[in-house]
């Protein structure tokens, strides 16, 4: 070999030994939002953070950690992390000046980490829930996961093949398959929340029909939405009563059912979401879109005595603003209220630009919560129709459409408790205006628009009284004047009224010189002021004038929805200081967090635009929230395990690929179908294997948290009663209507005194799905309570799952239980009355959809014998316990309900397989 050679392999060896120690000694960048976000959170932004900012100093916001402190330097320089005041605090001996203060020092790996950060220039990186959702790399269309043996699974789910990743890396490896009718089981108590009918068993297990096909068939039938409703309506908070002390019944169910319909029609997420936000706000809204705006109508109202109005308007206001993000955002605002967020960078006054989206609509926590949509019946709606069409030949379009909008929810009108400036009057109940026989009081702030007429809801129990309505005081212009005598009760009156523009004080004065006592001569609900109905000379007039009284004075279905306030009567939303109400700071306008995705100009600057924002593809949040909703459904857990809150104090996404990859999905190719993305999570290999887990993978993954088995947990409150009524055959499956009160035990109920009681529902009602069960927020039906369901005093995003001995309690006592075991022991000794162990083992498969063990059928047989024995023994007691309703019991017949009490107690039967 010449020099020539020698000299050129020893330049490139120097060359390569170079680009080596280059490649080598290359630190690999830190990442700020999973490195040292959390180091911050932990250690630093309680006292420089949100709440406080100790020093000048903040670690809260880029731009407040990098400014200057009261020292008058920054506390971190990019570059220099040995002239950062912040590594100096925190390597400092003298415990007076190390950080944190009079807290545990920081780990020399935190401080490595935290200095190499500084090194390499600070950056400021995002918190991975605020970045976009990218669309996903492309995933090999044919997926191998898995070892060996039974374990080796095929699939073409991209959800396996992300799952199988994290599994590879964790050691670990899919199950085998589960049973394919214990699936099936598991498939439709997740998709129909009850067990999977008798014909679609037969036809799966026969293979006439595929296991994708079945679960195609559950989707499409209608207990699909009665199901994910109860899910829904945790959210939403529904009840049927109005909270607070008082807890009084109000009317809601309409909105339930409005739910469970757009689920079963699979409405897109993005057009059910903004049907609840700003239907009212949509071109022409259906009487659904209203409808679905009792989704914030669902905050509590308080009509308790004493109360002040105005003060539980703004606390639902506020309810709103905190459910919405919750719901579809899973950030937590609570805290804003008061100050800027301890940990996620969302600023005290964004807090209120996002409550000027909902400060703006027409309910005032009034007794009788107006606005509410009004459900006409058909010959209603057809008298309507006519009044209508009168309207729009006799005056105008634009009038016709006011008229109707009028008549739907009875809006614009000014409650009475606006009244200010009494003399012999008074605010009966804090709830409406009283004036005495000799008194007054004014109505502040009034635009009546031109009208010709007034329109007052009002009661009296005199006769004989005069009202005067004046402009702006005791000497001003008449307006009106007419006599008020007994009504016999609350009625809508037509008054003739002087048009009078722009706004005005309307003084109300009421006479009576034959009352001398301090009787209120009316109580006063409401004022509207509403044109009088044209072409009074022309023929048919009567007719329609008719329909419109009797629609006026309408008594049928009212739903509380949302209504905006027309611009004459808008409000103004200004920052609560430390976020008490009767503090106000600046005024805000309607705006979204910095945070999160812009703003679109061409959008609305109210609750429609708020929900276009929120359903915008670019909001990192929306469909990221749904995904992980939906998979804790299913799965028992999120990819995200804190289902409420994605931000920078929320556990991790256990598969962010995963994640992204659904959400993406969701947005883009299934156009926000539910349906769509719990088909694709329901037929991926890794929710279809079995729950079996040995000792060694519990120890490995205990709460299942890389998939390597089947979902397994207990089913909700609803389902447990559900699945017992449908075994039993006594589930109705009568949809929709008014809250159900199926049996409880007396005394349950203290209401305190608004005078309800619980009366149970007869016939069919009483064996209804549980998403029908009337709901007292302060007394929620006791079974359901005691499975863990909500009392939806406020949002719910996830209940937590507990086992307790109330629950056996309730399964084997509770009359529903009994009852079900009776009708269910009837089946069994129909299928073999002469051989009880074939009765036995017919209803546990019934159950449970596999053949029972022969330990199983010895124990339940045993019990059968003894239980037999018993009451033939004592005959006296066949009634005590098994006391059905037009039912005679034989010893058989009871021996066997025992056992049927205890097939619906046990575990298997109770847990999702």
């Amino acid at each position: 070999m010449n020099k020539l050679k020698l000299a050129g392999i020893f330049t490139l060896t120097i060359i390569i030994a170079i680009f080596g120690i280059m490649f080598m000694g290359q630190e690999k960048e830190v990442d700020f939002s999973t490195q040292i976000k959390p180091i911050l959170n932990k250690n630093c932004i309680s006292c420089h953070g949100g709440v406080k900012k100790s020093g000048g100093f903040s670690v809260l916001f880029e731009e407040e950690a990098f400014a200057n402190t009261e020292s008058g330097h920054p506390a971190i320089i990019p570059g220099d992390p040995n002239g950062s005041e912040l590594i100096k605090r925190l390597t400092a001996t003298d415990p007076e000046v190390r950080m944190p203060y009079e807290r545990s020092p920081l780990s020399e790996e935190e401080i490595d980490l935290l200095k190499t950060w500084i090194k390499q220039g600070a950056k400021w990186g995002e918190h991975w829930a605020y970045n976009p959702v990218q669309t996903p790399k492309a995933v090999k269309q044919k997926i191998t996961a898995g070892f060996s043996g039974e374990n080796r699974l095929s699939s073409t789910n991209p959800i396996d093949f992300y799952v199988g990743q994290k599994l590879e890396v964790q050691g670990l490896a899919f199950s085998k398959e589960e049973n394919p009718l214990k699936l099936l089981r598991r498939a439709a108590l997740d998709i129909t929340g009850l067990p999977p009918t008798e014909d679609l068993v037969k036809q799966f297990s026969s293979n006439k029909i595929s296991y994708e096909e079945a679960v195609d068939r559950m989707l499409a039938s209608s207990t699909f939405g009665e199901k994910w409703a109860s899910w829904w309506l945790d959210l939403a908070r529904y009840a049927d009563t109005k909270g607070y002390e008082r807890d009084v019944s109000r009317t809601m169910w309409p909105y339930r059912d409005w739910v469970i319909r757009a689920l079963n029609d699979d409405k897109p997420f993005d057009e059910f979401t903004i049907e609840q936000l700003a239907g009212d706000l949509l071109p022409n809204p259906t009487e659904d879109q209203l409808a679905a705006t009792a989704f914030h109508r669902n905050t509590m109202n308080n009509d308790e005595g004493g109360t002040n109005d105005e003060e539980f308007r703004v606390a639902a206001v506020l309810d709103r603003v905190g459910t919405t993000y919750e719901v579809w955002q899973s950030t937590t605002m609570a805290c804003v209220q008061c100050h800027s967020h301890p940990y996620d960078p969302i600023r005290h006054e964004e807090y209120y630009q996002s409550a000027a989206f909902f400060n703006n609509s027409r309910d005032e926590d009034t007794h009788d919560e107006e606005p509410r949509l009004r459900f006409y019946s058909p010959e209603q709606k057809s008298e309507i129709e006519s009044i209508l069409a009168w309207v729009k030949v006799n005056e105008d379009k634009k009038a016709a459409t006011a008229r109707k909008e009028f008549l739907t929810y009875l809006e614009p009108k000014y409650p009475s408790h606006r009244a200010v400036d009494f003399n012999n009057a008074e605010l009966i109940d804090t709830k409406w205006l009283g004036i005495q026989a000799n008194g007054s009081a004014y109505l502040r702030k009034v635009d009546t628009r031109g009208s010709d007429q007034l329109l007052m809801y009002y009661g009296s129990g005199l006769d004989g009284s005069k009202m005067t309505i004046r402009n702006g005081s005791p000497e001003g212009e008449i307006l009106a004047e007419f006599p008020i005598n007994k009504t016999g009760g609350d009625i809508v009156r037509e008054i003739a009224f002087k048009p009078i523009e722009g706004f005005v004080d309307l003084y109300l004065e009421v006479k009576n010189p034959s009352v001398k006592t301090q009787q209120n001569a009316a109580k006063f609900v409401w004022f509207a002021f509403v044109p009088t109905l044209p072409g009074a000379e022309k023929p048919g007039y009567r007719e329609v004038k008719n329909s419109w009284k009797s629609a006026l004075n309408f008594k049928g279905t009212k739903l509380p929805i949302m209504i905006e306030n027309p611009d004459y009567m808008a409000r103004e939303t200004h920052v609560f200081e430390r976020g008490n109400w009767l503090t106000l700071g600046e005024k805000v306008n309607p705006e979204t967090p910095k945070i999160l995705n812009n703003w679109d100009s061409n959008w609305p600057t109210n609750r429609l635009g708020f929900a276009y924002w929120l359903m915008d593809k670019e909001n990192p949040l929306t469909s990221r929230t749904l995904v992980n909703r939906v998979w804790d459904q299913l799965f028992g857990r999120g990819i995200v395990s804190s289902i409420e809150d994605m931000g920078t104090q929320s556990d991790p996404p256990s598969h962010p690929e995963l994640l992204d990859y659904l959400a993406w999905k969701t947005m883009n190719e299934y156009d926000w179908s539910m349906k769509s993305l719990i088909r694709e999570i329901v037929t991926s290999a890794t929710y279809k294997q079995s729950s079996a887990v040995s000792a060694e993978l519990f120890k490995k993954d205990p709460q299942n948290k890389w998939y390597a088995r089947g979902p397994r947990f207990r089913l909700s409150a609803e389902q447990v009663r559900d699945q017992a009524l449908a075994v039993s055959g006594l589930l109705s499956d009568k949809m929709y209507g008014p809250g159900v009160k199926p049996h409880q035990p007396e005394g349950i109920w203290q209401t305190v005194y608004n005078g309800e009681s619980w009366k149970e529902s007869e016939g069919e009602d009483a064996h209804r799905r549980g998403v029908y069960t009337f709901l007292k927020r302060t007394s929620p039906y006791p079974s359901f309570i005691s499975f863990d369901a909500a009392s939806r005093e406020v949002c719910l995003s996830r209940r937590i799952v507990t086992n307790t001995p109330l629950q056996a309690l309730v399964t084997l006592n509770d009359p529903v239980y009994l009852e079900a075991a009776y009708y269910l022991a009837e089946d069994m000794i129909a299928k073999s009355a002469s051989n009880p162990e074939k009765g036995i083992s017919y209803g546990y498969e019934k159950l449970v959809l596999t053949p029972i063990s022969g330990i199983k059928l010895n124990t339940f047989s045993a019990l059968y014998q003894e239980a037999l024995s018993a009451y033939k023994t004592k005959p006296d007691s066949l009634d005590a316990f098994f006391h059905i309703k037009d039912k005679s019991t034989n010893p058989e017949q009871a021996a066997m309900s025992v056992v049927a009490n205890a097939l619906l107690n046990m575990d298997e039967f109770l847990t999702k397989p």
